[in-house]
């Protein structure tokens, strides 16, 4: 299988577990609360729960897949999405609706972007860092698929039928796709003894990485959960604020084309400094300029957000290599998944306190991550990577 199909494959299959999932909610919640008899806020904590679910699945994911290779596990996960799914559409309350959602999030766990990073890992080692951007590109228009056409079902059919459509798309299109990688994980696995204590070393490089990424994912979350109020708050009327909200999707997808077409052969820790760099510098610019400056602010965080969601899959892979990837990404990355799951109300709560200087809290994580990631490069230079590829071909197996 060549690696244009394995990216083409392995990003639409993204593509679909995305809006299959993560972006359900966002058109689904109001209608799913009036057919409940709930409010809205009891969808999103089933919602939350399903993230926090992930976030302690995800570690066991990456084991897995660094064991038995990305492909069963992806296809598995993409299962049990599919069958979470299947159960919210006959959900008659609010028991039900909580037990579908955990469902769903162990099989985020496995199904989402953690999980194919580690597979394009094994099956490519070091030479990971190109295929890893491309599923990003594809998948970055995850929301700008999702969105209408779970809109169009909702309203046509009603929202039960537009869960057991997702569910029929994953198990039709998602899982043969994921079935068709290549069988087996082109790098082996940590000893076992590795995983009862990580090798000296990796504590500090993992601890700070863990930091960057949770960091930027609370500044991720926040924006996604209320940007428009606070572009609203900082003078924007209604109309322009969304409009500079939408801004956001295609930001990501162009900052990651720019990661692709000019810094694929650059440091990644060139790509995530910048990347921080670029929330502070359009927050700074939005409480400095106000209104006029909303499109700015919305186009470099996004930008800056698209870069580091590559970056969340290349950094370990530049710093670790791919042997036992899957687990250090999923031990990096929970602390990521917690922040976001914590991000949409503990910003509401600065908003009202503060405004819009409430940006200067993200501002401030931005610039601690900048700080961990030059950190993080003087430990990489003094010590370099602690695993070495044994088979650096990136060449995937079959």
């Amino acid at each position: 299988m060549t690696r244009t199909r394995i990216v083409l494959s392995l990003g639409v299959a993204q593509t679909i577990a995305w809006g299959a999932t993560y972006y359900v909610p966002a058109t689904l919640a109001p209608a799913m609360a009036r057919d409940l008899g709930v409010d809205t806020a009891t969808v999103y904590a089933a919602f939350s729960v399903a993230l926090l679910v992930s976030a302690l699945a995800s570690p066991l994911s990456g084991r897995a897949i660094d064991r038995i290779g990305g492909r069963p596990v992806l296809a598995a996960a993409t299962l049990l999405c599919a069958a979470g799914l299947a159960l919210l559409s006959v959900t008659a309350g609010p028991v039900a609706l909580f037990c579908a959602w955990i469902l769903i999030g162990t099989g985020m766990a496995g199904a989402l972007y953690d999980a194919a990073f580690a597979t394009l890992a094994g099956i490519f080692g070091r030479d990971a860092r190109g295929p890893i951007t491309g599923i990003t590109l594809i998948a970055g228009f995850a929301s700008t698929v999702s969105w209408p056409a779970t809109s169009l079902v909702e309203a046509e059919l009603g929202w039960r039928a537009a869960c057991l459509g997702w569910a029929a798309v994953l198990v039709a299109i998602a899982l043969p796709l994921n079935l068709s990688l290549p069988r087996r994980s082109h790098h082996p696995a940590l000893p076992a003894a590795a995983h009862k204590g990580r090798p000296r070393g990796e504590l500090l490089p993992m601890a700070l990485l863990a930091f960057v990424f949770g960091t930027t994912w609370f500044s991720s979350t926040a924006m996604a959960a209320h940007l428009p109020r606070l572009l609203e708050v900082a003078g924007a009327a209604p109309a322009a604020a969304v409009a500079a909200a939408a801004l956001v999707g295609p930001a990501q997808v162009g900052g990651r084309m720019i990661e692709f077409a000019l810094l694929r052969r650059a440091s990644p820790f060139l790509s995530a400094r910048a990347a921080t760099l670029a929330h502070p510098l359009g927050a700074g610019i939005l409480l400095t300029a106000g209104a006029p400056a909303a499109p700015l602010f919305a186009g470099l965080h996004g930008a800056g957000n698209g870069v580091m969601t590559v970056a969340s899959g290349t950094l370990p892979l530049a710093i670790f290599g791919p042997v036992g990837y899957g687990a250090r990404q999923g031990l990096i990355i929970a602390p990521a998944r917690f922040a976001s799951v914590l991000a949409p109300v503990a910003f509401a709560v600065l908003i009202e306190r503060f405004g819009a200087h409430a940006l200067i809290a993200t501002s401030a994580l931005g610039l601690a991550s900048l700080a961990a990631l030059v950190a993080l490069g003087r430990i990489g230079t003094r010590s370099g990577p602690p695993d070495a590829d044994p088979a650096p071909d990136g060449r995937p197996s079959s």
